[in-house]
């Protein structure tokens, strides 16, 4: 814990060029994610942003980027609230808030989303904070609470995102556990999602106890819990841990200028 702790409590790590990290600011960002699956960074605001994702990205051995619908081909997707065809409704592209999820929560199980980077380019005029925890101290409290929780959420069928269709594509649905091992490293990864409508969990009394006793440690304060509203250039590297987002910008008549890039990946940050 004493690692996660410190890691809580580190500021930004400066990277004077996000498209090629010196190796001190590489190896910070890889001992952070040692030890807290997360390192936050922050850059200058000035600089272009969305041209260095996948380079900052390759930095770190991310080099499997998703195929999400809405990635450009340099596989980064913009997050912003949004009125198009195919992202209007959807909570990424809106002012709502988003519940405690790990990302690709629903994509199959050979297409985990093991690691991402969120950078802010322009932060909302007002709200859009996140709150971000390292899943392994979720996984911790569970143990400590009933480790037979733990042997539920590990299932192979303990949680399951039924098939959906959108915009004429089919997706299936997505049966898996919300702990496991990663394949390539066997590092603890988790999937997981608070939503409470289209999603099934496997129906034992042990798995409704487990699910609930998460939802309330989520939704209980935690020391380990890093809370903060990114400014313009800064971010984080993280291998994909338990992160929210406040609603934001809620009075403004016309589109937030909030606009954060995503990019998603199937392996975890090389090192950690």
């Amino acid at each position: 814990m004493s690692a996660a702790e410190a890691a809580k409590t580190g500021d930004f790590v400066e990277i004077g060029d996000l498209s090629a990290p010196s190796e001190a600011e590489r190896s910070e960002l890889i001992r952070r994610c040692a030890a807290a699956n997360l390192a936050l960074y922050a850059t200058d605001p000035g600089r272009p942003q969305r041209s260095t994702m996948r380079p900052f990205a390759e930095a770190f051995g991310l080099r499997i980027a998703e195929k999400h619908r809405s990635a450009g081909g340099d596989g980064v997707v913009a997050l912003r609230e949004s009125d198009a065809p195919g992202l209007k409704g959807y909570i990424p592209y809106s002012k709502r808030k988003m519940n405690w999820h790990t990302d690709g929560y629903y994509n199959a199980p050979d297409d985990r989303i093991s690691a991402m980077v969120l950078h802010t380019e322009v932060p909302a005029d007002d709200g859009g904070a996140n709150q971000l925890l390292d899943h392994t101290i979720a996984y911790i409290r569970l143990m400590d609470e009933n480790p037979d929780y733990v042997a539920a959420l590990m299932h192979p069928a303990a949680m399951t995102i039924p098939a959906n269709e959108e915009e004429g594509a089919f997706r299936p649905a997505s049966v898996g556990p919300v702990f496991f091992a990663d394949a390539d490293t066997g590092a603890l990864q988790m999937r997981y999602t608070a939503r409470t409508r289209s999603i099934e969990w496997r129906d034992t009394s042990l798995t409704r106890e487990a699910v609930a006793f998460l939802q309330h440690t989520l939704e209980t304060p935690d020391p380990m819990t890093i809370s903060l509203r990114f400014g313009a250039g800064q971010g984080v590297l993280c291998n994909n841990v338990l992160h929210d987002r406040t609603g934001f910008d809620p009075e403004a008549a016309a589109s937030s200028p909030r606009l954060v890039y995503r990019v998603r990946f199937h392996n975890r940050v090389k090192g950690s």
